[in-house]
């Protein structure tokens, strides 16, 4: 399933070149910091052991990875893929030296890691920016372990209609923030309409069925801003 937005040429590429020395910032102004609750609403849902190995998809500034080593251990096996060598940069240096932590830059449709690698495969705000969604979740499914475990944290559909209202209406202000911050809204603008455009909660689940993840299932955070989707490699 090809996405429209992310497949002309150089788009998101160009966005997260133009913001990712301020991307952090970003993320906390635009959620007023709950995407750090809702990042460990993830972890706590994965319950990892010292001894699991996990693959971050789209890590950017490796907060993912940053949590499940405090969850952890430092000598979890971790693996950091993103495709863009700026944000790589940025999570090596707020990510401890650590002997298993490795680093890749490339795309969620083609990962540069084995079959049957991972306990869990995680993506954050990640699988919206794909180029071909179908694409990315053989790859999860591909790289983990029977067994295994995909979680995914996402914008996603709001169920409630005045929620909803009133998010839209935030919505717009948000490229006027970057022009404010990054010094460009242009980035920010794609990032609205790559969430609007963005499939709901069941049509994911369905993907994820067809890409044969089992007992698929998701969790709205904040009424449905963002979810969470689970699935298993049996």
């Amino acid at each position: 399933m090809q996405q429209y937005l992310q497949n002309k040429k150089g788009l998101v590429q160009n966005v997260f070149n133009q913001v990712y020395d301020q991307y952090d910032l970003m993320n906390d102004l635009m959620s007023l910091g709950v995407h750090r609750i809702w990042k460990k609403n993830l972890l706590n849902m994965m319950n990892p052991s010292a001894n699991q190995k996990l693959i971050d998809v789209a890590c950017g500034t490796g907060d993912i990875a940053r949590i499940y080593l405090k969850s952890v251990s430092k000598n979890a096996e971790i693996t950091c893929v993103d495709p863009n060598k700026g944000m790589i940069n940025i999570a090596k240096k707020k990510l401890p030296k650590c002997e298993n932590l490795k680093w890749y830059i490339s795309s969620a449709e083609s990962l540069p890691v084995s079959n049957n690698s991972f306990d869990f495969y995680t993506i954050s705000f990640g699988l919206r920016n794909t180029k071909n969604i179908k694409k990315s979740l053989k790859e999860a499914y591909r790289v983990l372990k029977p067994g295994g475990r995909f979680l995914c944290l996402e914008f996603s559909k709001i169920q409630n209609t005045n929620l909803n209202k009133l998010y839209k209406k935030y919505s717009k202000l948000i490229p006027e923030i970057g022009k404010i911050v990054v010094g460009k809204k242009e980035p920010y603008q794609y990032l609205i309409k790559s969430i609007e455009n963005f499939v709901n909660q069941q049509e994911l689940i369905d993907l994820m069925q067809e890409s044969k993840f089992d007992k698929c299932d998701y969790t709205n955070l904040s009424g449905g801003i963002v979810s969470i989707h689970s699935g298993w490699k049996i």
